[in-house]
């Protein structure tokens, strides 16, 4: 989340009088900074992950378990400590740094300095991770424990859930049935946003998720808990006027989506062409590897349908009037508008050849007058469209103090519409007065139970990276079916269960498939494979940042891009299909066989992606596997759909287990994980 800013938030009716004004001067915020930053060039590889956790405070007498509300404390006092430490090669630099998050029982962590492109960096980042997680426990109450688990099960239920107690009928800014307004971080930027997001939309936020159906759970499944007949607000009536549909989950507050924990990637580029193209190809992998990480399949003490938060979240910033969801005609707002602020993004953004105009096959609303300004300035077409459609959002919280802004040496208008389109992938330029590069961060996916998953998923993106790069891959599907494909990895044990749109041929015109042991294409080196044209070199110790963009082949196959993907399950596309497609985990050890890595080096890097190759082929269960497992196994389990109390206690406290290695999971693990604290694994 980062450093919060201080000053008066303005409500929605006096954020409204000042939208035009704020998109105006972000616009002109980015042109600046387009001219400043559009020609850098030769950044190296600097990576960081962002991880969210949440404090549950455990009842061991009564078997209880729910969610803490000292954030501010547990922050205050992490920020005493780590403004101590130092980092030894930086002393100036701490070691980490803790954030707050929107739910007031969260954390965010991150490194307090980014990874590099080294190897020794790669293979710090668990125990960096632990590293934090340790320092987080040790300022944690006796009856606390520290989870990085996607959802809090019983969030929203009709029992007592937080510690201490609030009652949800004060819960003024969302008007929630179920989350008082003290599970929402303190600061007045949430409260406000959280009311914006409602005043905007004109009605409350919700998300109906279906009921996981067991042999017990009622048919039609309507939830008694829903306090139906409450009436203290104009909304309450929502719910029982069409909100709340038959055989779902009814969640009414953006706490239900901002409450959600989940795992962030951030990687620096060599140029803003290198980003874009990075941008792009992660676009396909963004439900693939929702649907690995998958780890949420519990809402307001119900097991639910499906296994991820993605739509939780969609639908609890989906601001859009009922005229931009096409539910009415258009009269106070100017486009309909397809997605939430928050989904899978719209566009692809690369300039270069291989981005057909094909591939973006979607309505993608845009502001044409922003548009023609960004060309009028330089911009290219895609960078411009991409950056008009950003912009036909309205700023959801300006505060009073900064409405007056210096445009060439400030971006927070330009953040206020940016960094409020919460899309799969995000393109970051470099802010000012920072020596910090172009970047793209990847957000699909969700947090894990144990420091070891989180890293191997960590280290498989940023090798995943480095093979796009250094192999010139080609993942390019429609738009259309990468938004299909989020739809599917949501679904219960979609890695089992679903097919995926994937691109048959990964590899540029003109090239075999990469084999370990060849080096990038395009690399300067004394000699060249004559069979595919991949240069042969000497293995590099450091994850290269830098490659020479793919010049356009003499010809060029120019069929429909309905030739180019097909259907594969999640093991094929991870695990290879056919002799000219080596599956996602065949490339990354094509890039391996690039690298000099030590044996040890080697095994452990082998550990993480086995993990990930577990899942893929199904031998691993993912975490929403696993809890289901656990809910449904459990002695006080009725096969009703309900979670109750004693099954939430016994869940989180094996979840917790799990993590400290005092609980073995081989469903879960791959085969030898132990905790690997304990036995000198690092």
């Amino acid at each position: 989340m980062g450093v919060l800013c201080l000053g008066t938030p303005l409500t929605w009716e006096e954020t409204k009088n000042h939208a035009d004004h704020v998109r105006n001067h972000g616009i002109i915020q980015f042109i600046h900074t387009w001219h400043r930053v559009k020609d850098r060039t030769g950044d190296e590889l600097l990576w960081g992950d962002e991880v969210e956790c949440m404090v549950v405070v455990v009842d061991d007498e009564k078997k209880e378990a729910k969610v803490s509300l000292r954030q501010a404390e547990t922050l205050e006092e992490l920020g005493k400590i780590v403004g101590t430490l130092s980092n030894d090669t930086s002393p100036s630099t701490p070691v980490a740094e803790f954030h707050p998050e929107y739910g007031r029982f969260m954390l965010e962590s991150t490194p307090g300095s980014p990874y590099t492109g080294s190897i020794a960096g790669l293979l710090s980042m668990e125990t960096n991770m632990h590293y934090r997680r340790t320092l987080a426990r040790n300022h944690l109450r006796k009856n606390e424990i520290l989870l990085t688990l996607t959802s809090f099960p019983r969030l929203g239920t009709v029992d007592v859930f937080t510690e201490p107690h609030y009652d949800p009928k004060d819960a003024k800014s969302s008007r929630s049935l179920f989350l008082p307004g003290e599970i929402t971080h303190p600061h007045t930027r949430f409260s406000t946003l959280t009311a914006n997001i409602r005043n905007r939309r004109g009605s409350k936020v919700v998300a109906n998720l279906p009921i996981f159906r067991d042999e017990r759970t009622p048919q039609p499944f309507v939830d008694p808990t829903i306090p139906w007949q409450r009436d203290i607000y104009p909304e309450d009536s929502e719910a029982k006027n069409g909100a709340a549909l038959i055989d779902h989950i009814y969640m009414d507050a953006m706490g239900f989506g901002g409450g959600c924990c989940c795992l962030q990637l951030t990687f620096q580029c060599c140029s803003v062409n290198g980003a874009r193209r990075m941008y792009d190809a992660l676009i396909p992998v963004g439900p693939l590897m929702l649907a690995l990480t998958a780890a949420s399949p519990i809402w307001r003490g119900y097991l639910a349908d499906v296994d991820c938060r993605w739509n939780v979240i969609v639908g609890f910033v989906d601001d859009r009037t009922r005229e931009e969801r096409g539910l009415e005609p258009l009269k106070n707002s100017r486009y309909i508008i397809p997605k939430s602020r928050y989904d899978n993004v719209s566009l692809y953004i690369s300039s270069e050849w291989a981005n057909k105009p094909a591939y973006n096959d979607t309505v993608v609303p845009y502001d044409e007058a922003i548009k023609d300004r960004l060309l009028s300035h330089g911009i290219d077409e895609m960078l411009s469209k991409h950056i008009a459609h950003l912009f036909i959002r309205d700023p959801l919280i300006i505060f009073s103090e900064t409405i007056h802004q210096d445009d060439s040496s400030s971006v927070d208008h330009f953040e206020s519409i940016h960094s409020t389109n919460w899309q799969s992938l995000r393109l970051k330029p470099p802010p000012p007065g920072s020596s910090m590069g172009w970047r793209v961060e990847f957000r699909t996916m969700e947090v894990q139970m144990t420091d070891f998953e989180n890293a191997a998923f960590a280290v498989f993106i940023v090798l995943l990276s480095r093979a796009i790069l250094a192999f010139k891959l080609n993942f390019y599907v429609p738009i259309s079916k990468v938004d299909e494909n989020m739809q599917r990895a949501q679904k219960r044990d979609a890695t089992r269960t679903q097919n995926f749109f994937f691109r048959k041929n990964v590899v540029p015109q003109g090239y075999a498939t990469p084999a370990a042991g060849l080096a990038p294409s395009g690399s300067s080196t004394p000699s060249e494979c004559g069979d595919c044209g991949m240069a042969t070199q000497m293995k590099e110790r450091k994850l290269r940042n830098c490659f020479p963009t793919l010049a356009r082949p003499p010809t060029t196959d120019d069929g429909s891009v309905e030739d180019e993907y097909e259907e594969m399950s999640i093991k094929e596309i991870f695990c290879g299909k056919g002799p000219t497609f080596p599956g996602l985990l065949g490339l990354v050890d094509a890039y391996l066989g690039t690298l000099e890595l030590t044996p040890v080096e080697r095994k452990k890097i082998d550990k993480y992606l086995d993990l990930v190759r577990g899942r893929a082929d199904g031998t691993l269960q993912t975490p929403a596997t696993w809890i289901r497992s656990f809910v449904r196994s459990h002695p006080a389990y009725k096969f009703d759909s309900v979670v109750s109390q004693e099954i939430n206690y016994d869940l989180l406290i094996a979840i917790d287990r799990i993590e400290r290695g005092t609980l073995c999971a081989p469903e879960l693990l791959p085969e030898g994980y132990s905790q690997p604290y304990l036995n000198g694994f690092h």
